[in-house]
């Protein structure tokens, strides 16, 4: 089910981003090549394809575009709704998720069909917000737990006008090719049916997004030889297959989709299927330790890492020093008492609960506020005479006999006051 698995990979991505290890193109914000292979380790149930990044890919534009996190220098970092997400209902997230991808232009999924070649001349796409919002439509006519054919679903919605056309015009057409752009091109009668340009299309918004989101569950298999509309084209009876999304067969919409498409007012999950051996309990000890003997899902287990030293195979340690290094980096720490009470076998020790209320309490005791400009004055009197004023007295602190602390987002206001007492603003050259 892939409505379970979306939301345990919600919850490794963004402790995954936590951590600041995924890289993505500053340009393309698409996401590295390590940072895909980092990501596939952490999900749930692995990726849809061995050698074919599909979750992998798609996770990180995601959570870019559902504003949960940002690029810093080529990394994803948590943005603070991203770190409010980490406490939330999952499928909350996984809905508002969708509702943005519906929305956002960071990506045009027909690009990740590589093998039609052209897309990058000038005028030659639509528009894919459109396009996509046609496929959001066509998911949001289906029926809850009812299977179809991609190809009947292909059918459906060209009966509904729900026609995500991909080029601009006909010559734009033209334009697009395999292999080669004169022999190959797709411009030729019979060479651009409906389900080689908006039938790959709808598929990867559908593999892609739909299902990584968990809206929907797929019968799939792997792409080569899945289909063969495109063989008759020139060049395309070298291809073993059009895209990574020609495998998918079959789709319905489950639970969580009926939620995020308003056709239910609330989400009640399918069954859960069991492991063999059930994962996430913890036990632990007074002496501070966390045993988690049966094993941990991804997500649990790097927020240990980011809370906690870890001693052993399945053993972690909390210590003063790995809490406040979890606090310097941004972590909540009602996130990690949160997540001990719920996944401990017994109620936390007392000495547990100190440890965790002691450091708490240092928190906050330093705290930044942000940059200052430091004002020297050329003797005590005028110091005392612009501190005292009673307008700069509500954000201008003295310091020492000659100097003035400033706060950046202030100095205009304060460079207007003092030149109308007679004290033009000079700058230290």
């Amino acid at each position: 089910m892939t409505e379970h698995e979306a939301q345990a990979n919600l919850a490794a991505m963004l402790q995954l981003c936590a951590t600041g290890k995924l890289r993505c193109s500053e340009k393309t914000r698409r996401p590295s090549a390590a940072a895909v292979a980092a990501i596939g380790e952490v999900l749930d149930g692995d990726d849809f394809y061995e050698h074919e990044a599909i979750a992998a890919f798609a996770w990180p534009l995601l959570l870019q575009a559902g504003a949960l996190a940002t690029l810093a220098s080529g990394r994803l970092t948590l943005t603070p709704r991203g770190r409010t997400a980490l406490a939330k209902p999952a499928h909350e997230t996984i809905v508002a998720l969708w509702q943005r991808w519906l929305k956002n232009t960071l990506l045009d999924e027909f690009n990740r069909i590589e093998e039609i070649k052209g897309q990058r001349a000038a005028n030659v796409l639509t528009a894919v917000r459109s396009r996509r919002e046609l496929v959001g439509q066509a998911l949001t006519a289906r029926t809850t737990g009812q299977w179809i054919t991609a190809d009947d679903l292909f059918a459906q919605m060209r009966r509904a006008g729900q026609d995500p056309v991909i080029t601009r015009s006909e010559r734009a057409l033209w334009k697009l090719y395999l292999e080669d752009p004169q022999y190959g091109s797709l411009g030729y009668d019979g060479h651009h049916d409906w389900s080689l340009l908006q039938g790959r299309y709808t598929l990867a918004v559908l593999f892609e997004y739909a299902a990584v989101l968990g809206l929907i569950d797929i019968d799939y298999i792997p792409p080569a030889g899945a289909r063969t509309d495109y063989q008759n084209n020139w060049g395309g009876d070298y291809l073993e297959q059009l895209s990574r999304y020609d495998g998918l067969l079959a789709l319905r919409l489950n639970p969580l989709g009926a939620y995020a498409t308003d056709q239910a007012a609330t989400y009640t999950p399918s069954p859960k299927p069991q492991p063999a051996t059930p994962l996430g309990r913890l036990t632990v000890l007074p002496n501070h330790d966390i045993a988690a003997l049966d094993g941990l899902a991804p997500a649990d287990a790097m927020l240990l890492d980011a809370f906690a030293d870890k001693t052993g195979d399945r053993v972690w340690s909390l210590t003063r020093r790995s809490l406040l290094r979890a606090a310097d980096a941004g972590r909540d720490l009602t996130e990690l008492r949160r997540y001990l009470e719920s996944a401990s076998r017994h109620p936390l020790s007392q000495t547990v609960t100190t440890l965790l209320e002691d450091t708490a309490r240092r928190l906050g005791q330093v705290r930044d506020t942000g940059p200052v400009h430091l004002i020297e004055c050329a003797d005590p009197a005028v110091a005392a005479l612009l501190a005292g004023d009673r307008h700069l007295r509500t954000f201008a602190t003295r310091l020492g006999e000659r100097h003035i602390a400033v706060p950046a987002d202030r100095l205009a206001a304060f460079r207007k006051t003092v030149l109308a007492q007679g004290y033009p603003l000079a700058q230290v050259r």
